[in-house]
């Protein structure tokens, strides 16, 4: 998928958190609904993406992609 639709979807995610007044809170549910409803190899690319460049990405966007973790191999088998 397109890093910038990635930038954006995850952008649109932080924008629906950023009334949560509690920061934190808000950061958990952005990694939580990304985990949740993104196939794997989104939030790869998208990580992988932020590692190396976080522009395009908002700063409650950032700083849920910072925390979001992903297991040492998240392949599926047969990738």
């Amino acid at each position: 998928m397109d890093v910038q639709r990635l930038n954006a979807m995850a952008n649109d995610i932080a924008a629906y958190f950023a009334s949560e007044p509690d920061r934190e809170a808000a950061i958990a549910g952005i990694v939580n609904h990304i985990r949740k409803s993104w196939d794997p190899r989104m939030r790869r690319q998208i990580t992988q993406q932020s590692a190396d460049d976080a522009a395009g990405l908002s700063e409650l966007a950032r700083a849920a992609i910072d925390r979001l973790t992903l297991p040492p191999d998240s392949r599926s088998p047969g990738m």
